[in-house]
């Protein structure tokens, strides 16, 4: 029992935030309830953020009913790839990469033939909810399929590695490069095994890395170094992490985005209950952060002065640059 109550001290002398901080502090403080769906609903945020004129991955359809799913062989006409996911999914489940036809059947990016019964099977259990957050009624979509970046195949195995941001009040407070591994399946989420790597938000050059909760400095699958990668578009990247604090109206979220090889920086969606494992690849607190930000914001307040995304991203440069 002193074990924990020592180690619970040195993690809060630290800095690190735990779940229940995070919950009542930031959560449930900034992030009103009647805004949930902005970012809850994958369809929702693509649609507010195409409003703003912020780049997203091109829609190409949407099945909202069991009538719906014969639209599908129309949507999918032409189209040698694309992904089908939950609009209210979560940690990658429900989604289906198509990367390629086969013989009249389709290929998934780990190689799989399916076909188009198949699919349409997985449309029918996204609909019922299997996949979504409240296990409520969901959509599908179906959208254009991501291409990384060439930078990111020697640090990658299979998926697209994509970049998170945690925003409070607009303001960039730390970001993560989340890189798909053989464990997890080709997808970047840290609960099925990618990896977590830290990213100095001054200059987006790539920090330690994180994996199952332990540091790692390379790739299990690549054996290559994960740290000191200079990540293309930072400064894109920076803005419309804090630009989607004016698209959604939450002022504690993730925003992951990924880079497109022909595309650029694209806004992938918003979490509004972002993990924390962020701060094990950062090697640093959100805590100590997110009160800066508190106390700058307050100090703004008095004067009657709000600041634009890109003033925002300059400070928090500034504030928080890797030592």
């Amino acid at each position: 029992m002193f074990g924990l109550i020592k180690t619970w001290r040195e993690l809060e002398a630290k800095g690190i935030m735990g779940i229940n901080r995070r919950n009542a502090d930031y959560v449930l403080k900034y992030n009103k309830r009647s805004l949930y769906p902005v970012v809850d609903d994958k369809i929702l945020t693509k649609e507010r953020a195409l409003a703003n004129g912020i780049n997203v991955p091109e829609m190409y359809g949407i099945i909202e009913s069991e009538r719906d799913i014969s639209k599908l062989h129309k949507i999918l006409d032409g189209r040698n790839d694309f992904v089908i996911k939950p609009a209210q999914g979560a940690g990658g489940d429900g989604i289906i990469v198509i990367a390629d036809r086969f013989e009249g059947r389709y290929k998934t990016v780990s190689g799989k033939i399916i076909s188009h019964d198949e699919i349409e099977y997985q449309v029918s259990n996204i609909l019922t909810g299997l996949y979504s957050l409240g296990g409520g009624r969901d959509r599908a979509l179906i959208e254009y399929r991501v291409s990384p970046d060439p930078i990111f195949k020697s640090i990658s195995y299979e998926g697209v590695p994509d970049i998170r941001i945690i925003v409070l009040m607009g303001y960039p407070v730390m970001a993560m490069l989340r890189l798909p591994t053989r464990q997890s399946g080709g997808k970047a989420n840290l609960h099925q095994g990618a990896i977590g790597v830290g990213v100095d938000l001054a200059t987006g050059i790539t920090l330690q890395g994180t994996w199952l909760n332990n540091k790692i400095s390379k790739h299990p699958d690549t054996t290559q170094p994960v740290a000191g990668v200079q990540l293309p578009y930072w400064q894109q990247f920076m803005e419309l992490a804090a630009s989607c604090y004016e698209l959604c109206g939450l002022g504690y979220i993730g925003v992951d985005m990924v880079l497109d090889q022909e595309k650029g920086p694209l806004i992938l969606e918003l979490n509004a209950r972002p993990g924390l494992n962020i701060q094990i690849a950062n090697n640093a607190g959100l805590t100590p952060r997110a009160h800066a930000i508190e106390s700058h914001v307050a100090t703004l307040a008095k004067e009657n002065h709000t600041e634009t995304p890109a003033e925002r991203v300059a400070l928090a440069q500034q504030l928080f640059a890797a030592k």
